[in-house]
């Protein structure tokens, strides 16, 4: 595996605690980073897919504005 070598700044208590937890997992720091970037970018497309279609037309109910946060969890679940 190739790796490209890249820098970045952590706040004092984000470096503690990503090391303490890459030690608790017995990884280095750089591959828990590694880890968490794999999770991150396998995510998003679920997020923005789903972010693409609010708005995109009429659903015909008439209650989507109180409803909005039970029909967004009923679109993600799946049922």
């Amino acid at each position: 595996m190739s790796l490209t070598r890249t820098q970045i700044y952590l706040e004092p208590e984000q470096h503690r605690l990503l090391k303490k937890e890459a030690e608790e997992k017995g990884i280095s720091l750089a591959e828990l980073l590694r880890q968490l970037a794999w999770e991150h970018l396998r995510a998003e497309p679920t997020r923005k897919d789903f972010l693409s279609v609010v708005s995109l037309g009429k659903s015909g109910k008439s209650s989507i504005s109180e409803e909005h946060d039970r029909y967004i969890a009923e679109g993600m679940s799946g049922d």
